[in-house]
């Protein structure tokens, strides 16, 4: 098998769940989008992130609702899309390695005159491709919120999108790595999920507790979505963040894939 087949190979298999995926995120995008218009001058929608809501902010809900970057943090980016992305990454990352294992076919894959370290590449390059894919579906319905009267700098969309994508990567690596480690795959997942919702609830509760405001930084979802990245755009430290935390997780996952003993 060619390099880059494997990757191609488990693609074709999950395409059915992808397309389903993407029609889905395209029908809700262009709601999200087309709907606008009616809630922009509304006064009410402001009034609940008044005074600071910790309910309203732990579902993305911060600062002005109306505004264009609001809307679309509040309905799209701060909770739907990445979700929606970690649910692809992150279950793939806990079946692609442990799930076979856990089968008695990861042997199979181990005897194919690829390297382990190939195998986890190959894993990791679909993986992103899926992440990638659905994000990239709603940044072109989200584009066409220009005749809906809803619109952000194209670059700043563009950054959006690029930012789900790696965080959607670096927690499906985070369920690879503990896949690889484990061979179990309900560990893989439930260590996966629960660091992805971890970072989730500090990067959206930071605005308004400022006791979790000093633990921002750690948390991946505050590089990608949850500083107010909609409004001023991807920095080039959250991208440095991004990509580096993927980078280590990708060699982790691929130093203790070396070590598993496949059944």
């Amino acid at each position: 098998m060619m390099p880059a087949q494997l990757a191609r190979l488990d693609l074709r298999w999950r395409r059915r769940s992808l397309l389903a995926y993407c029609l889905g995120m395209a029908a809700y995008a262009f709601v999200v989008v087309a709907i606008y218009p009616s809630f922009k001058d509304s006064t009410s929608l402001n009034a609940l992130t008044k005074g600071g809501s910790s309910l309203a902010a732990l579902f993305g809900a911060t600062g002005s609702l109306t505004s264009p970057p609001g809307w679309l943090d509040v309905n799209l980016y701060k909770n739907f899309v990445p979700l929606i992305v970690l649910l692809l990454t992150v279950g793939y990352g806990a079946s692609s390695l442990a799930g076979l294992d856990e089968e008695g076919v990861l042997g199979l894959l181990a005897s194919l005159p690829l390297t382990r370290r190939r195998v986890v590449g190959e894993k990791a390059a679909a993986m992103a491709a899926q992440a990638f894919v659905v994000a990239v579906v709603v940044a072109v319905f989200v584009e066409a919120g220009r005749w809906f009267q809803l619109a952000i700098p194209l670059a700043h969309l563009l950054g959006l999108t690029v930012a789900v994508g790696l965080l959607g990567v670096d927690f499906g690596l985070v369920a690879l790595a503990v896949g690889a480690g484990t061979g179990s795959r309900g560990v893989a997942l439930g260590i996966g999920a629960g660091a992805a919702a971890a970072s989730y609830v500090v990067s959206s509760l930071w605005p308004v507790a400022s006791w979790i405001r000093p633990a921002r930084y750690l948390s991946l979802f505050f590089w990608a979505v949850g500083n107010s990245q909609s409004a001023h755009g991807v920095s080039v430290a959250a991208y440095g963040v991004l990509l580096g935390a993927g980078a280590v997780l990708l060699a982790v996952a691929a130093a203790v894939f070396e070590r598993l003993d496949i059944r």
